[in-house]
């Protein structure tokens, strides 16, 4: 029991723990539902007392108060996805972001890349062994706990003990604040009618004994709507949400056909309900591993059928996709799209879906197509044209993966909304010199 010596003796407050943070410092925060609410509440407390802090993470769920204006001679924000809290501030200039692939975050933190003096994590109590579980975030968040010079534990009995590679020794810690906390929840969206359309048309495209990768969303949880008549499907995926747990429940997911980690849903991260991380709890179906793992593009390929499901902000006649930006607004990020977009092409009988609706509904009540001529100027490339096997949208399956830039565009313009039809042929013609 001398780890019980050590826990104890590292025990103290949360303006205690926060209160060591050196000015200058990088500040890693465990990702999405992972964060430690407790500890960046402190940390917002005390920061007449900082100066030049920089601040990174993925996904964060909780506001970004030291992203406010009047903050700059305190924080900096420099994270590697833009959800909607982050945008003014990136927009405005108070923060920078860095686009990376998921699966890069920690090999880039080991690698000095990414800055990292400072690890706050989300963890649950210490079992007989001495041993915390990060339960509902591995991702990049051992490996920060792993390379910070300061690594500060919120210990919270409302974390989830997840399988996998979730656990880490009180010895690896500096600092331990004991508070409870509710973890985040992300309740289950509406199912419009043109989700249901995309979600059929992409569960087409799922075999039997295929391996999946969801994301979070309506048009995810439409496509497993429409899964439930498929057999021994599997998960490997960077998340999972509430919607994989009916077709768990009711045998359609038993993983029992993957090629690695048979019999067990592998993700990196959980975002969803309490359902959902109660159901994580201990469950030996469940494993969180680390991103560098989950998502590399040579753990996917060897999923046999891997099928990986994702969404877009644009796609252009050539294929590419926009997923990340409006114009030169940061409105997302890289993510794992092209992780797993990768990966499946490089596995036995996988397919990449890049499913969104057809129009963007403005607060006017107009529409925005989303199959376009040319992606906005300053919009990056997310996934190349190359890379781009299938799009999808409520009118259909473009197909676009060894199709010529003429046909893909065929393509494309077919499951387009009839009403953007008569500009994009008329791009057509203007490319091609024919008529559709």
């Amino acid at each position: 029991m001398a780890w019980r010596k050590y826990y104890d003796e590292h025990k103290m407050t949360a303006a205690e723990a926060v209160s060591k943070i050196e000015n200058g410092s990088h500040v890693v925060l465990a990702h999405c539902v992972g964060e430690p609410t407790a500890l960046t509440r402190a940390m917002m407390e005390n920061a007449e007392n900082y100066k030049d802090i920089v601040i990174h993470h993925m996904v964060r769920l909780g506001p970004l108060d030291y992203a406010t204006p009047g903050m700059e001679e305190h924080f900096r924000l420099e994270p590697w996805f833009s959800a909607g809290n982050a945008r003014a501030a990136i927009a405005e200039g108070r923060g920078d972001f860095a686009p990376v692939f998921f699966h890069e975050v920690p090999i880039l933190i080991r690698k000095g890349r990414l800055g990292c003096d400072v690890a706050l994590v989300d963890v649950s109590p210490p079992d007989a062994n001495g041993y915390v579980s990060t339960g509902v975030s591995v991702d990049y968040t051992h490996q920060a706990v792993k390379t910070a010079k300061y690594v500060v534990a919120q210990v919270n009995s409302r974390m989830p003990r997840t399988y996998g590679e979730s656990f880490l020794h009180v010895s690896e810690f500096d600092a331990f604040v004991e508070e409870d906390a509710e973890l985040f929840e992300v309740a289950p969206p509406t199912i419009t009618d043109v989700e249901k359309a995309i979600g059929e048309h992409c569960a087409s495209l799922v075999e039997n004994g295929s391996t999946l990768q969801l994301g979070i969303g309506a048009i995810p949880d439409a496509v497993m709507l429409f899964l439930k008549d498929k057999k021994d499907l599997g998960i490997h995926s960077e998340m999972i949400a509430d919607g994989t747990l009916e077709l768990f429940n009711s045998g359609v997911i038993n993983n029992s056909m993957k090629s690695e980690n048979k019999g067990k849903m592998t993700v990196t991260f959980l975002m969803g309900t309490r359902a959902l991380y109660d159901f994580a709890h201990e469950n030996p179906a469940v494993e969180v591993k680390p991103v560098d793992y989950v998502n590399h593009p040579m753990t996917v390929a060897r999923q046999y059928k891997m099928v990986c499901i994702n969404s877009a902000i644009q796609v252009d006649l050539m294929g590419q996709v926009n997923a990340e930006a409006i114009g030169f607004k940061q409105f997302s990020g890289v993510g794992g799209q092209v992780d797993f977009v990768r990966g499946s092409a490089m596995a036995e009988g996988g397919k990449s879906v890049i499913a969104m609706p057809s129009v963007t509904m403005k607060k006017d009540g107009g529409a925005i197509s989303k199959i376009v001529p040319f992606l906005d100027t300053g919009a990056p490339v997310t996934t190349s044209r190359c890379d781009t096997d299938y799009v999808v949208t409520e009118y259909g399956i473009a197909e676009i993966k060894g199709r010529s830039l003429r046909q893909r565009a065929k393509n494309l313009i077919a499951i387009s909304h009839p009403d953007s039809r008569d500009a994009l042929k008329e791009e057509f013609e203007k490319r091609f010199g024919e008529k559709l």
